[in-house]
C-alpha cells in the first residue's frame, strides 16, 4: 500500500531531526521509504506563538495496517523526544509525524483520522504531498496539485507561502 507521512519540526537541529526520522521510518520492519520531498520552511499554523516550522513529506510502501503504521510513527517521535501528552495543542515540538494518506482508505476512527482530516487547507502539508504526488487522491476532495492550486490565492494579508530549503 502507498502511504504519505507528514514531517515537520520547529525545535532544536529540524533538519537532522526530520532525517532522523525519515531513517527511523525506513528502517520499521514492513515499511519501505520509496521517496522523500524537499524541506519548507514555514509559519507555524495555530494560535501558539513558536519558531518556524521545517516540513516536508515521504511516501511509502508498507503492508502495515493503517493504525500498526500510525502507531510505529508515534513511536518514533517519542524516540526523538516529542512528549504529546505534556504539549499545547499546535504548539512547539521537536517532530510531528502524520499520516496523510493511506492509499484511497478514509477511515475515522477514535485517534486515528485518514486521510488527515485538514489535509485540504495546510499548505504546508499538500506542498511536500504534491511535490511528491501531484495525482494523488485526497478522497472526497480532489487531488494534491487540485488541493493545492485552490489555496494559490491566499486571503489577504496572510502570506502562507513556504520558502523551500532543500
Amino acid at each position: 500500500m502507498r502511504a504519505y507521512v507528514g514531517l515537520g519540526a520547529n525545535l532544536g537541529d529540524r533538519e537532522d531531526t526530520i532525517r532522523r526520522a525519515v531513517a527511523l521510518v525506513d528502517e520499521l520492519a514492513g515499511v519501505d521509504v520509496v521517496s522523500v520531498s524537499s524541506l519548507r520552511e514555514t509559519e507555524p499554523w495555530g494560535p501558539v506563538e513558536q519558531p518556524r516550522y521545517l516540513n516536508g513529506a515521504v511516501a511509502v510502501e508498507t503492508d502495515l495496517p493503517p493504525r500498526e503504521l500510525l502507531d510505529a510513527l508515534l513511536e518514533i517521535e517519542r524516540r526523538l523526544g516529542r512528549a504529546r501528552d505534556d504539549e499545547e495543542r499546535w504548539g512547539p515540538r521537536t517532530i510531528d509525524l502524520d499520516l496523510l494518506l493511506y492509499g484511497d482508505l478514509v477511515l475515522d476512527e477514535p485517534g486515528l483520522d485518514v486521510p488527515h482530516p485538514r489535509l485540504h487547507e495546510r499548505r504546508f502539508a499538500l506542498e511536500p504531498l504534491a511535490e511528491l504526488a501531484p495525482d494523488a487522491f485526497v478522497p472526497g476532495r480532489g487531488t494534491a496539485a487540485e488541493l493545492l492550486r485552490a489555496l494559490d490565492t491566499p486571503p489577504q494579508g496572510t502570506g502562507s507561502r513556504a520558502d523551500v530549503v532543500h
